[in-house]
């Protein structure tokens, strides 16, 4: 369920059943919301727990008694089709597993950090801690001496399925070029070319202020601020990327001949649509991907002019901790494990480029 602060218009979300709010699940959405995760960070976790606790009342399994054996009966109960996980109908082989094991792993995670919270606050788990911890995770709580003993042996088993490493999803530079010309306003020429330009989240574009945007230096700044269209940036600290001209040329262009005298500090804004003026929000942006895709045949997403980003420069020869810090990853493992993929193309231009295939001192 959808909470709005009736304070500061803070978004966050609560888990309700029968009886009303769940308490616990309530308690660890709050810590989330008091340790200003984003509204999609909380929502994530809500459903993610929404599961777990729809789980636990089908078994009539208390949620702080729950024993490693409940955890497998998770995955089996996450990864049948939603009709038939009440019932005791086997599963075929062949029938494609609802939760990728990617999905599953980020619900087991969302579960182990839930009960590390509850153990924090006095709840006795018994055994399941001990044996079932995620480890290593950004963020997680550290005990106290922790620089001390970190190296010590520890009872740790960490629940997760095997997945598969899969390659970021990019746009060629004529499907790049198709979208900016299928835009019909400037203002949305913009915002694409905004993405592939810069590589930033679509929140951190939706939130972007005139005042962020140095034409003279031909760079923009990306802020962490509490914005009315609900837009985020995703990093705490802020960013300066590198521009072109030609994105600085297409911004005073957008200003002088669809923005005008209007009074607003955000760049992208309400034109055409209602309220006029508010700054543009997911869900205008979500609408117009939609039509561009039906107008294109590209079926495409905000998120692929990010890792068309990070990809171009990589192949360019670009350092990665220089790519690291454009993109405002907290390390450069977040970087190398998205992006450090090679392609057989790529394999092969960088084995072309070191003279492999032509400094031969063996004939073959």
């Amino acid at each position: 369920m959808r909470v709005l602060d009736p304070v500061n218009d803070a978004v966050s979300f609560t888990l309700l059943d029968d009886d009303g709010v769940v308490e616990p699940v309530e308690r660890y959405l709050r810590y989330l919301s008091d340790t200003e995760r984003s509204p999609n960070t909380i929502k994530a976790h809500a459903h993610d727990l929404k599961d777990w606790f729809t789980f636990l009342r089908e078994r009539e399994c208390d949620w702080h008694r729950v024993q490693l054996e409940d955890v497998g009966g998770f995955i089996r109960w996450l990864r049948r089709p939603p009709g038939v996980r009440r019932s005791a109908v086997s599963v075929l082989p062949s029938v494609e597993q609802y939760c990728s094991e990617s999905t599953v792993n980020r619900k087991l995670s969302t579960v182990s950090v839930f009960y590390q919270h509850a153990a924090r606050h006095g709840v006795d788990l018994g055994e399941l801690m001990s044996s079932w911890q995620t480890g290593g995770h950004r963020g997680a709580w550290k005990p106290f001496l922790h620089h001390i003993s970190k190296t010590a042996p520890k009872s740790r088993r960490t629940v997760k399925l095997p997945t598969t490493s899969k390659l970021p999803r990019i746009l060629t530079a004529i499907e790049v070029q198709t979208i900016l010309d299928s835009c019909e306003h400037l203002r949305d020429r913009l915002l694409f070319a905004l993405l592939y330009d810069t590589g930033v989240r679509i929140g951190e574009a939706l939130g972007l202020r005139h005042e962020d945007i140095e034409a003279a230096e031909r760079e923009i700044t990306i802020r962490r601020r509490t914005n009315s269209n609900g837009a985020r940036s995703k990093s705490p600290h802020p960013r300066t990327i590198p521009v072109s001209v030609g994105l600085i040329r297409l911004y005073a262009d957008y200003l002088h001949a669809e923005y005008g005298e209007l009074d607003s500090d955000y760049v992208f804004v309400n034109l055409w649509g209602r309220p006029h003026g508010r700054p543009l929000t997911y869900a205008a942006t979500h609408a117009l991907v939609c039509r561009l895709r039906r107008d294109t045949g590209i079926d495409f997403d905000p998120h692929w002019y990010r890792h068309t980003y990070a990809t171009r420069m990589l192949r360019d020869k670009v350092p990665v901790e220089v790519v690291s810090k454009l993109l405002g990853h907290a390390s450069l493992t977040t970087t190398i494990s998205t992006y450090g993929h090679l392609t057989s193309d790529d394999a092969r231009r960088a084995l072309v480029d070191a003279g492999w295939f032509t400094n031969q001192s063996v004939t073959l």
